[in-house]
């Protein structure tokens, strides 16, 4: 096997490159923990009761901050093709989960890589998965659910729990874009506060 290394963020010399190898290693491990922590899932008050946090993301920032955003993507396609197997929604919850860890990862570790910052980092994640993670919701899951269900009893649905959540663009603003933003601010103080010794821990075995 060619053992050509992928280095490390650029500014994050701490983190040494690894081989082609090493690095398949680390995805599956990675990708394993991530797709035990989905299954793992936590309501919101006041939230529509099909959204449901879930701390998968967690290990997805951590790899990404440690090697850039491919090994990131790698672990959430990973881990949502491992799930698409007992999928609910016609694996249209996997895809957009995809489309939003994967967009979520990029634009975090590409922050990170050019001024690694907690205070940066925390907010480009927080915005990043609150502005895709509404889109996935209004053009992805809603359409899907409308399937099995009218749209406007998934709406009352809504409303039950949220008032405030009379129409499709009232669920986006008073559901789905809250929800985001605040799974997105759960999963970045968790990475924030994990990745210091998780990189540790995983730099000693690679060494």
């Amino acid at each position: 096997m060619n053992n050509t290394s992928f280095p490390a963020l650029q500014n994050n010399p701490s983190t040494p490159p690894v081989s082609k190898t090493r690095m398949i290693t680390l995805i599956g491990v990675f990708a394993a923990i991530s797709t035990i922590l989905m299954f793992i899932e936590m309501p919101l008050p006041l939230m529509p009761p099909f959204l449901k946090i879930d701390l998968s993301g967690v290990p997805i920032l951590i790899i990404g901050f440690m090697y850039g955003p491919m090994p990131a993507i790698y672990v959430t396609i990973i881990k949502d093709l491992v799930h698409m197997l007992s999928s609910q929604t016609g694996c249209v919850g996997e895809l957009a989960d995809i489309l939003v860890l994967s967009s979520f990862a990029v634009v975090s570790s590409l922050v990170f890589r050019k001024n690694p910052s907690q205070k940066g980092a925390a907010l480009s994640m927080a915005a990043t998965i609150t502005v895709v993670g509404s889109l996935a919701n209004k053009f992805m899951l809603i359409p899907f659910f409308s399937k099995v269900m009218p749209l406007e009893a998934i709406i009352d649905a809504c409303h039950a729990i949220n008032p405030m959540i009379d129409s499709m663009d009232a669920y986006v603003l008073f559901g789905a874009a809250p929800f985001n933003l605040i799974k997105g601010i759960i999963l970045s103080l968790l990475t924030l506060l994990l990745y210091k010794k998780m990189s540790g821990f995983i730099r000693s075995r690679m060494s």
